[in-house]
């Protein structure tokens, strides 16, 4: 099949670097995991014949893990503690700089102002998302109790697109993360782990959606 006619999260799975490439033209692969690379593409007005050049070009040459070849217990191992842990550690202290940045700076137009209650409310929820899936949904999928968690993977998955949306909108609050020449140290510190965090995220619900509960609902 095209490349362009591949659904651009098993892109994501299939070539090592290929999250790299989608994080640079902003494509979204995990939340949007299911458009084809053209469509995904179109909607961020990138030149899809360039970008299957670009992704044509990792094919044989990366060497990342292809989580698709851990079985479960790997998998959500490297999930507890790549991005569970890590977001727990992110979130608290971008808050802290963002409320820092609003102090200082409120009085300047580039100013993210909202963005530390924004923030608030992502850690807040994206807690109760985490809990569930340590609690709840984890521990069955390593019983081997995939085959009954069809309604649980949908709210999970319908909870990522919730995380897609407020990513969005910390975007928007912080201009699409661009700083402004005048930036100080704190506002770049800010905006460095803003990115990372997107970054971060866009990873782990790529991983969950288009790998954990991909293979959960196949074998339903």
């Amino acid at each position: 099949m095209d490349m362009l006619e591949q659904a651009i999260g098993q892109l994501a799975c299939a070539i090592p670097g290929a999250t790299r490439v989608f994080h640079q033209h902003k494509l979204d692969f995990c939340c949007g995991g299911h458009l084809s690379l053209r469509q995904a593409a179109a909607r961020r007005g990138v030149d899809s014949t360039a970008l299957r050049a670009e992704l044509a070009t990792l094919q044989d040459a990366g060497s990342e893990t292809d989580w698709r070849q851990a079985d479960d217990q790997q998998l959500i191992a490297h999930l507890l503690q790549r991005y569970h842990q890590v977001h727990r550690e992110q979130l608290p202290e971008l808050i802290r700089l963002a409320r820092r940045v609003e102090t200082v700076h409120g009085d300047k137009d580039e100013c993210p102002r909202g963005l530390a209650d924004q923030l608030t409310l992502m850690l807040q929820a994206l807690e109760e998302h985490m809990q569930k899936e340590e609690l709840i949904l984890f521990p069955a999928l390593l019983r081997g109790d995939g085959a009954a968690m069809g309604m649980p993977l949908r709210v999970m998955r319908h909870e990522h697109d919730q995380h897609g949306s407020e990513l969005e909108r910390m975007e928007a609050l912080s201009n699409g993360i661009t700083l402004p020449d005048h930036a100080c140290n704190t506002w770049r510190a800010l905006y460095l782990g803003l990115s990372q965090f997107r970054e971060d995220l866009m990873q782990h619900i790529h991983l969950e959606n288009n790998v954990l509960f991909r293979r959960a609902e196949q074998a339903a």
